[in-house]
């Protein structure tokens, strides 16, 4: 599975972006996907994963209410909405794709850098 993160930019604080994540390869449908960011001098950190609906999805308590992971398995897409920006949402987003029942993700995409400018 390769994975290709689009989407980010420089926004005001307050304001929206949405990801994407296409992934090229083999059918989504047996993957977990994830979002994860790393701010500069910070380790890398778990935003947001699905599985296959809404309901099974997690975020970080930080972005709970705010953002929202998404998939479409047909556009092999993996989304992540971003509403009420923060200056401390500002980091470099990695998608990633673990297969079910595994430990760790295994796919990564190569990022995309979203800046939230106070």
């Amino acid at each position: 599975v390769q994975l290709q993160a689009s989407g980010g930019g420089v926004v005001q604080t307050g304001g929206s972006l949405r990801l994407s994540c296409a992934a090229s390869g083999r059918t989504l449908l047996h993957y977990r996907m994830g979002w994860f960011r790393q701010a500069p001098g910070k380790e890398r950190e778990f935003v947001a994963s699905i599985l296959r609906s809404p309901g099974d999805s997690s975020y970080m308590a930080s972005v709970e209410g705010r953002f929202t992971i998404s998939r479409n398995n047909a556009k092999k897409t993996v989304y992540l909405q971003m509403n009420s920006l923060r200056p401390e949402d500002t980091a470099v987003y990695y998608c990633a794709a673990r297969v079910t029942g595994a430990d760790e993700y295994s796919y990564w995409g190569q990022g995309t850098q979203v800046t939230v400018s106070s």
